[in-house]
């Protein structure tokens, strides 16, 4: 190659690597400050942007049956993606529509939104709760695979979960995922919660039973006031009465009656009085003393009432003195002193002891005891009921009490009454064992009698 030809060549050459480095510069500039979604292949885009999953379907919103109400019970079904599809959903969050603000006092409520004054408090003055149109809240989640929601809240106007029955609410499921975020479903039709009068799921095991024991009581009251003899199995205590008050008319010595320290509202002393009436009567008849010492002066009232009563129908009103019953005093152990006192003084032949009883109980009949007398006890306070069972002779246990003074008055009502209880009693029993012997032999249909549905 001539000289005049290498002289050519080169300056070719730097021509050619100053291009070169002109487009390694401007390029990798221009590329930077393109914008992505033409830098990025239709492909690539897809790729970096996941279709979000799909959302549950067919939402819908009733009042939960058979409660007070401020409950509403929310399902749907589940998202294609949910165990099926993509089957990535990781759950599902409930929202709720208008939002529920409050209670707010009237300065703080904004003018947007719909306001309901819901009750008037003298310390809150208004109370106001607003009720924001189309804006959701988000009141909890469900985790994938469920269908069903309950949105309860409270009954208080002044808390803060207060749930409000007869306002439209609607609901919305959203379903949310890892990494394609999440999908609303479309709003339920609007639903309202209120309270139901009667449970229905109750009437089988609740509703049945006491409409049988009614039908047993009623029924037995009626046959008793036709003049039907109603058997009623005697207790010892019971048959004793007439003997204890025999014994005190051979001694010729009184008989103290303790009518306890209950007042006159408490079902043991009411049933003590009825005993005291049929216990005055036979005094009466057999013209034996008869000393009552009272505790409370308004038990005292009736007592005075039904002694002068048993003496009139035994046919005796002159023999009848107000001292008879009368008044001691509201402390219960100075009371107890005074009744000892009156039992070692007079030397009673024959001691009651029948209604409500608490520490006095031991003392009482220990006296009783040491001064020989016949005593016969009854209470239905389950504690006291040891120390009576050792010292008396004989003693009515809790329920004994009542069924004595059904059986001594003779009166329909008690008896009709406590024979409805004994067959009611007879009944239950009777089921039990049928219910024990059907799940033992695996009878399903014995089996769901007495399934509960609450």
């Amino acid at each position: 190659m001539t000289s005049h030809q290498q002289q050519r060549v080169i300056p070719q050459a730097s021509v050619f690597l100053l291009l070169v480095a002109i487009l390694l510069c401007v390029v990798p500039a221009a590329w930077a400050q393109a914008p992505a979604d033409t830098m990025m292949a239709p492909d690539s885009a897809a790729m970096m942007m996941p279709e979000p999953p799909l959302p549950a379907t067919n939402v819908q919103a009733s009042d939960v049956p058979n409660d007070h109400g401020h409950a509403l019970d929310v399902t749907w079904d589940l998202s294609a993606d949910d165990m099926a599809g993509h089957n990535d959903v990781l759950a599902y969050r409930i929202e709720r529509t208008p939002r529920f603000e409050g209670p707010f006092s009237p300065d703080s409520v904004t003018p947007d939104g719909k306001e309901f004054i819901l009750f008037h408090s003298a310390v809150y003055g208004e109370a106001v709760w607003r009720l924001v149109q189309g804006q959701w809240d988000t009141i909890g989640p469900a985790p994938s695979g469920e269908t069903s929601y309950e949105n309860r809240g409270g009954k208080d106007r002044t808390a803060n979960d207060f749930f409000p029955d007869y306002t439209n609410f609607e609901y919305r499921v959203i379903t949310t995922t890892a990494n394609r975020g999440e999908s609303a479903s479309a709003p339920s039709a609007p639903a309202q919660a209120y309270g139901q009068w009667l449970h229905l799921g109750k009437i089988q095991h609740i509703g049945i039973p006491i409409a049988i024991f009614t039908a047993l009581v009623l029924g037995f009251i009626g046959a008793a006031k036709r003049g039907r003899e109603l058997y009623i199995r005697p207790l010892s205590g019971i048959s004793a009465v007439d003997e204890a008050i025999g014994r005190a008319t051979e001694m010729n010595r009184p008989i103290l009656y303790v009518l306890g320290l209950g007042a006159a509202d408490e079902i043991a002393t009411i049933a003590s009085l009825t005993i005291l009436a049929r216990v005055a009567r036979k005094v009466a008849e057999h013209r034996t003393e008869l000393t009552v010492p009272c505790y409370d002066p308004v038990v005292m009232s009736i007592a005075q009432e039904t002694v002068k009563q048993a003496y009139l129908d035994a046919g005796r009103p002159d023999e009848y003195h107000e001292e008879m019953v009368h008044y001691v005093t509201q402390d219960q152990f100075a009371y107890v002193a005074a009744v000892n006192g009156t039992m070692l003084r007079r030397k009673t032949a024959t001691n009651f002891y029948l209604g409500v009883f608490y520490a006095e109980s031991l003392i009482l009949a220990e006296t009783g005891s040491i001064a020989g007398s016949i005593q016969i006890s009854g209470t239905d306070r389950v504690t006291q009921l040891p120390f009576f069972i050792v010292a008396c002779d004989y003693t009515l246990i809790g329920e004994e009490l009542y069924a004595a003074s059904a059986y001594l008055g003779r009166e329909p009502k008690l008896l009709g009454t406590l024979k409805g209880q004994d067959w009611a009693k007879a009944l239950f029993i009777a089921a039990t064992i049928i219910g024990a012997l059907g799940a033992a032999f695996q009878v399903q249909w014995i089996v769901s009698l007495f399934q509960m549905n609450f």
